[in-house]
């Protein structure tokens, strides 16, 4: 069970961690040349070719061509203000993925001071010890020193075939880049970053820019589309103030690019920047790492969780829970004593066994056998055997050959798979279904199970195989590895939220369906097999696949089949796996997880999501982010259509009744200094909803951008700048003069818009629920409001630039109002938008069987 180990690991030492740091130090990170962050005159260029900002230089050239250098500096001036808000959200959404890049740079295995240590890539050094196995990715070039591997190396050569490594001669070279895809090795770090093979060919591997996702490429469809439009109306409008308002051309052109400052809902793709950025960051705190952005969007969309059963549903910690012998039979768990029928079978287990072993059953033996054994005759540290017989595929079993003295006498230890152990023991037909039946039953139970037996051989030449020496049976040991104690919790909560899980393992059909039972995944009793997968059409398998929840004795080819059924038949797959033939199925899944702890490199690059402690429970925590995210950025994205429509409204419906300009564009360029942070920060930051995890998944097709939510957010901005408008107009018809009418209209937009915060933050609770204020900033941005309404009003440069005047009592008293029906109007139309949907036909949640 040792023999893909390298035997001459444990002799070697690897260099010290000081050395190790002092080498990092002179030759800098193993790192190629990748991608730079964006510079602040990078961000300032791109800033520039903006359409907002660009109708704000135009806007401020016209101001001066009309001779109004106070409208024009102030206008001028918000063009640092933009800046630095831009470069704040920039760099936040940079140090977010440079946070992410960190996580996810490739990791090595190396040996220091002895220990096997796991460091990320870019911290090997030249003379570093690589110990490499299957699926690892080869983080410098190398030479191989010990064990036998074949490496992938079509990335330098373009030949897929992959090639022999053996230590010595020419073939021991090693290549950063390259891809391990048999064997097992030792190798001595010889090149790193730009001086390795890969380094030297140059740029083209430098990292590429992360695709953007599918509501980042609709928004902009969308953003484009609206600016067209936008820039048609201006342009209507602009002839009309021209042409049948007889206003002058620089006036009428100021109205226009008013107006498209009013229509642009610029904050969609920042919002989307942000909020996936961010939420990959958020993620990455619950230990689950976003290699792909995308990919956050189709977390909130998962239906079905197809899992490993070892190290993700259970610890991948084995530990001895049962014995048995013939007619006696012992449990670990609450013991208190080991009795004296059972001390020969776990002293011989143990003989079996490497005094220092590798495989987690191995140790399980001997760390139970020292537990109750220790400081009796049974247990023999200084033994060490004469030869060994390892397990082949002829016959699963091991057996150690310990000489007894200076005689040819020896002593034989044995241990392996039940019905291999049997036939060594060549026991009657009998004794051997009674011990086979005794092994099954243990299965049964979730317990992974070994046959011990002894034995004593006299010779000098030992004979070909171990069918030759003759064996007494002990007894069984029955294994488990124990379940994470968060996945039954972390199930109920997967069920609640109309997700389904299926188990997918290579395991016996009664392991699997043992730990099924005792997390909670299945009731079910029914289970397929590998076997039975294999005899069955398409058509068949899909329809066997609804009423399944564990398949067991799998090939990693059946997980790719069972994906692609399972998204034929419309649900939304997330998969778990770490071997190198799990990629195919997790870059076919929506969304592909790999283990982070056990995970080969081959599956974490072909997945998008990676889980850095393995737990079951961090995927859940990572969809319950997931729905999160996509709420948060349906919120804002209905915020920001709503609050847009009285913005329009203000700035249209007035030039056309012939009334005085209610908004020029330096009040919209105010109102855009509240609207970005509410979206970026206030909307980001906004908790989870209470039934998150209660409600259905949502269709993969679904998005913000839908009808229904622009509809709903178009119908709360209308009513919002029908009220504004009407009190506008009564106040002008009531010979209030012009500047006091805006001043009370603008005060109640601008109060307003934190009532359209409100609104959209939790549609189905009231406005001011108390328990709707745990988002902290929120207190912080109605602060924020009421200080620039305080500035614009009580400054008198900015109240003349904006054309307000100071409030008075009706004034004030006219505000009151028109906000007071705001929020009447926002809790009325959310209360019959609620009623409307009781009665509304709506599509039934998923059944989960």
């Amino acid at each position: 069970m040792n023999a893909t180990r390298p035997p001459s690991i444990r002799d070697l030492q690897g260099l010290s961690g000081e050395e190790a740091a002092r080498r990092l130090a002179v030759n800098g990170p193993n790192m190629l040349p990748g991608t730079s962050p964006k510079t602040f005159i990078g961000i300032v260029l791109g800033i520039l070719v903006e359409p907002m900002f660009l109708m704000l230089l135009v806007a401020g050239g016209l101001y001066l061509a009309l001779g109004d250098k106070a409208e024009a500096i102030f206008l001028l001036s918000f063009v640092f203000v933009v800046i630095g808000i831009t470069v704040t959200q920039e760099r936040k959404t940079q140090r977010a993925i440079e946070s992410l890049r960190d996580l996810s740079a490739p990791r090595a295995l190396v040996m220091r001071e002895g220990q096997e240590l796991r460091i990320p890539g870019r911290d090997v050094v030249l003379g570093d010890l690589l110990i490499l196995h299957e699926g690892d990715r080869i983080s410098a070039d190398a030479t191989l020193i010990d064990g036998q591997l074949d490496a992938n190396e079509s990335l330098l050569t373009g030949e897929a075939v992959p090639v022999a490594k053996l230590p010595g001669g020419e073939r021991n070279l090693l290549f950063a880049s390259t891809l391990v895809t048999r064997g097992v090795g030792l190798a001595e770090v010889t090149a790193t970053a730009a001086a390795t093979a890969v380094g030297q060919i140059g740029e083209a591997l430098a990292g590429a820019e992360e695709p953007r996702s599918g509501l980042q490429l609709a928004s902009r469809r969308l953003v484009r589309n609206l600016t067209v439009g936008g820039l048609i109306l201006a342009a209507l409008y602009f002839l009309i103030n021209w042409l049948w308002n007889a206003q002058g051309l620089l006036e009428s052109l100021l109205a226009g690019i008013a107006l498209t400052m009013a229509i642009l809902p610029e904050e969609i793709p920042v919002i989307l920047t942000v909020f996936l950025a961010l939420g990959a960051w958020r993620i990455s705190q619950r230990k689950v790492l976003t290699r792909r952005v995308p990919s956050v969007e189709a977390l909130g969309a998962i239906s079905v969780l197809a899992v490993d059963k070892t190290g993700t549903l259970t610890e991948n910690r084995m530990q001895v829970a049962e014995l048995q012998l013939q007619s006696m039979h012992f449990v670990h768990a609450g013991a208190e004593e080991l009795i004296e029928p059972f001390h020969e079978l776990v002293e011989f287990a143990m003989l079996a066994t490497p005094a220092d072993p590798f495989d987690p059953m191995e140790k399980a033996i001997q760390q139970f056998g020292l537990h109750w054994l220790n400081g009796t005759e049974h247990v023999h540290a200084a033994w060490s055997p004469g030869f060994e017989y390892g397990l082949s595929p002829d016959i699963l079993a091991m057996t150690r050959v310990f000489p007894i003295g200076m005689t040819t006498q020896h002593m034989l230890a044995t241990k392996g798979a039940p019905e291999a152990v049997v036939d060594l023991c060549h026991l009657d037909a009998a004794d051997a279904k009674r011990v086979l039946a005794q092994a099954e039953a243990m299965a049964a139970r979730g317990l992974r199970v070994l046959g011990v037996a002894r034995g004593r051989w006299q010779g000098e030449s030992p004979p070909h195989s171990q069918h030759d020496f003759d064996f007494q049976f002990l007894g069984l040991l029955g294994f488990v590895d124990p379940p994470r104690p968060e996945v039954p919790a972390a199930i109920a909560e997967c069920r609640a939220a109309g997700i389904r899980i299926i188990m997918l393992t290579g395991d016996h059909p009664a392991t699997a369906m043992a730990i099924a039972r005792e997390v909670g995944l299945s009731e079910r009793a029914d289970v397929i097999t590998g076997a039975e997968i294999d005899t069955l059409e398409d058509p068949a398998l899909r329809a066997r696949l609804r009423h399944v929840d564990v398949c067991a004795r799998l090939k990693p080819v059946q997980k790719l089949r069972l994906v692609r059924l399972l998204r034929e038949d419309g649900e939304v797959v997330a998969m778990t796996g770490d071997g190198v033939n799990d990629a195919p199925a997790l870059k076919a899944a929506d969304v592909g997880i790999a283990m982070g702890k056990r995970g080969t490199d081959v599956a974490r690059e072909s997945a998008a999501l990676v889980l850095l402690d393995d737990s079951f429970a961090s995927i859940v925590a990572a969809i319950r982010q997931g729905r999160r995210i996509y709420d948060n950025i349906t919120k804002a994205t209905r915020f920001v259509f709503a609050v847009h429509m009285p913005i329009i409204a203000l700035t249209l419906v007035p030039s056309l009744l012939h009334w005085p300009v209610m908004l020029m564009p330096v009040h919209i360029v105010l109102l855009e200094l509240l609207i970005d942070p509410s979206c970026s920060i206030v909307f980001e930051a906004e908790p989870e909803a209470d039934d998150i995890m209660q409600r259905p998944p949502r269709a993969l097709a679904d998005s913000p951008f839908a009808a229904g939510n622009i509809a709903a957010a178009a119908v709360q901005g209308i009513g919002a700048a029908g009220i504004l408008l009407a009190g506008y107009g009564s106040m002008l018809a009531l010979g209030i003069d012009v500047a006091h009418s805006r001043t009370a209209v603008f005060i109640a937009l601008i109060l307003g818009l934190f009532a359209l915060i409100l609104a959209n933050r939790h549609p189905d609770h009231p406005l001011m629920a108390h328990s709707g204020m745990r988002n902290r900033w929120l207190r912080l941005m109605f602060l924020g409001i009421v200080l620039l309404l305080t500035l614009a009003v009580g400054v008198p440069y900015l109240r003349d630039v904006m054309g307000l005047s100071v409030p008075t009592a009706v004034t004030l008293a006219g505000s009151a109002i028109l906000l007071a029906l705001t929020f009447m109007w926002l809790e009325g139309l959310r209360l019959a938008l609620r009623l409307l949907g009781r009665h509304a036909a709506t599509a039934p949640a998923r059944p989960i069987p």
